[in-house]
């Protein structure tokens, strides 16, 4: 049932919520013990919920979040030792938007820590399993949204975030619909910050009109986030006919390093696409290879100064007290509480911005960030959208991973980093299987042309 019919179906009194919601639950305990998808269950805070729902356009909805956003009076972590027990004093402003119309918070997703990762193998708690094949992995950083958007049966949607392709990363690699808006689409407040200028946060679900529903919702003008944009939003669930719409194809994302298998079932996804009267032309990315150094460079930078703020003073871990300096403490903090891959990151993103080096790596990386907007705004002189793989191989194994150095499990990101520089929207949709796992197609847009993606995903899915 997707979402909308359960909406209606709730709001006259035929779903019974308090017994759904009592037997949600223990279908989400199984699939958290089978697939470990939850760092934090809120049983008990979304039946209190129930009790003063408000009848909104979510009204019932049993709704996932991502580790990385604040909810009130819930632990919330960002996948990090740092912040075990952290408790906000407020909601997101997406999840206030979300209570506001009727949404029900079930629970808090599992993630690399603090969106550190493409796997979902970097959170301090628990490693979520893929449910195509619990030998693979999630994809990351939003691997537990995906887990529980496929595994459950019941009507739910999944907020996630991406800061380089952490939506669509997972929802490839799971076989489920990912939705990255564009930057400023949706307000960043209360988000545990990775990259300020990188992080978006976005929609998971079984289906493309689910997330057309919940971008209704949380989409709009915030003016605690000085970032989010103050365009009229649109009715995302009225799509239209694609029909006559210009699909770009990148020949720089069918190339070196993506599997032949994965660019032949994207192509058949793209081939049905033409049949529905869409016109397919080839296009070029020139900066394609730049991105990925350039992402890199500006991710790394930005969480090294993002990081700083967990002290072991104000909030999150703390540790006794020795005769020592803040200094002292202070690392004695933070080498407890960050796990490896954070303590990667910030150093190479502080040594990039070092005095004498900051000209040289993050200043130059926003050059080559303001080049590969001008490509993708190129394109879309030609192309209302763009067509091409999400991911370039099927979820790998967890040992594969593991064999992995840190630079190979960067690459993994080649496709999705670039629409991530550019802050334009993208959409991860299930496009066939390889060996019985799911292949993603990736449709691209320019900025705040979410509804081109979605009108085609749409018409992808009927």
């Amino acid at each position: 049932m997707i979402v909308g019919e359960f909406v209606k179906k709730a709001k006259k009194g035929k779903a019974g919520l308090e017994d759904f919601y009592v037997k949600l639950f223990k279908d989400l305990k199984r699939i958290n013990q089978e697939y470990d998808c939850f760092i934090t269950l809120c049983e008990e805070e979304a039946l209190k919920q129930l009790e003063n729902l408000p009848k909104g356009r979510l009204y019932g909805v049993p709704v996932s979040v991502k580790d990385a956003l604040c909810t009130k009076g819930v632990q919330t972590t960002g996948g990090s030792k740092i912040l075990k027990d952290y408790k906000p004093t407020f909601d997101a402003t997406v999840i206030k938007r979300i209570k506001d119309e009727g949404g029900v918070i079930i629970g808090k997703t599992c993630m690399d820590e603090f969106g550190l990762g493409g796997f979902s193998t970097n959170c301090a708690y628990k490693v979520p399993k893929n449910p195509c094949d619990k030998n693979r992995v999630t994809g990351g950083s939003s691997g537990g949204a995906a887990v529980v958007t496929r595994a459950l049966d019941a009507p739910h949607i999944a907020i996630a975030e991406s800061t380089g392709g952490s939506i669509s990363s997972p929802a490839s690699f799971c076989g489920v619909h990912g939705l990255t808006p564009t930057y400023g689409r949706v307000s960043r407040h209360g988000l545990l910050d990775y990259a300020n200028s990188l992080d978006k946060i976005g929609v998971m679900a079984k289906s493309i009109s689910d997330i057309a529903l919940m971008m209704n919702v949380i989409s709009g003008f915030d003016e605690r986030d000085m970032t989010s944009r103050k365009e009229k939003v649109p009715d995302y669930t009225m799509t239209k006919s694609v029909k006559g719409m210009k699909l770009g194809v990148p020949k720089e994302y069918f190339g070196k390093g993506v599997a032949k298998e994965v660019s032949d079932l994207v192509w058949k996804g793209i081939k049905k696409l033409e049949s529905k009267g869409v016109k397919v032309r080839e296009v070029s990315l020139d900066m394609t290879k730049y991105s990925l150094p350039s992402y890199y460079i500006a991710a790394m930078s930005e969480v090294s100064t993002n990081l700083a703020k967990f002290c072991g003073m104000r909030y999150g871990l703390e540790l006794p007290l020795k005769k020592e300096g803040f200094n002292e403490y202070f690392s004695r903090v933070r080498s407890v509480g960050f796990g490896s891959e954070a303590k990667r990151r910030i150093i190479l993103g502080t040594y990039a911005r070092m005095s004498g080096y900051r000209s040289k790596y993050y200043l130059k990386a926003m050059k080559v960030r303001t080049l590969v907007i001008n490509d993708f705004k190129k394109a879309f002189k030609r192309v209302d959208a763009l067509a091409a793989p999400t991911m370039p191989v099927i979820a790998p194994r967890f040992e594969e991973v593991e064999e992995l150095s840190p630079l190979e499990a960067y690459k993994m990101d080649l496709l999705t980093v670039g629409p991530n520089l550019a802050g334009v929207p993208h959409l991860s949709t299930p496009c066939g299987e390889l060996r019985g796992m799911p292949v993603g197609m990736h449709l691209i847009a320019n900025h705040l042309e979410e509804k081109k993606v979605i009108s085609l995903g749409g018409a992808f899915n009927e």
